[in-house]
């Protein structure tokens, strides 16, 4: 599978996996939702090294100024996910957490929605390097 293709399925299948979680877990059916959380979380997993091995086939320096903007609110989106992970533990064990673990949820779900937009956007305006071939 090439990085494109990989990248592309492995983003689609996190994202439909994220609307998956926030059902599941607006709808509090805790026996799907927590399979589905696993589940994302392994897909941006794929997602993140697909999208490592797509950025080796583009010059992002001539994105400009996204490129910076775009990596610094990745790193920071995958870290946030520590966040609703945390808080839907201690849920687990304590349901006064819940309006904590909704925002937190809330927060990453739209930081994750910000990073797609400005990965596409660096990747529309990198240039794409030539193919290494034989």
């Amino acid at each position: 599978m090439t990085p494109e293709r990989g990248f592309v399925v492995f983003l689609a299948l996190t994202l439909g996996l994220l609307a998956m979680v926030v059902w599941s877990g607006l709808r509090a059916r805790r026996r799907l939702h927590l399979p589905c959380v696993a589940a994302t979380v392994a897909a941006l997993a794929g997602t993140i090294y697909f999208a490592e091995k797509m950025g080796a086939h583009y010059d992002l320096s001539t994105a400009g100024l996204i490129t910076p903007v775009h990596l610094w609110l990745a790193k920071g989106t995958t870290l946030a996910y520590l966040a609703p992970l945390a808080t839907g533990l201690l849920t687990l064990r304590n349901p006064t957490w819940r309006p904590r673990h909704r925002v937190c949820a809330w927060v990453v779900l739209a930081l994750t929605v910000a990073t797609a937009v400005t990965g596409t956007w660096m990747l529309l305006a990198a240039e794409r390097l030539p193919a290494a071939g034989p």
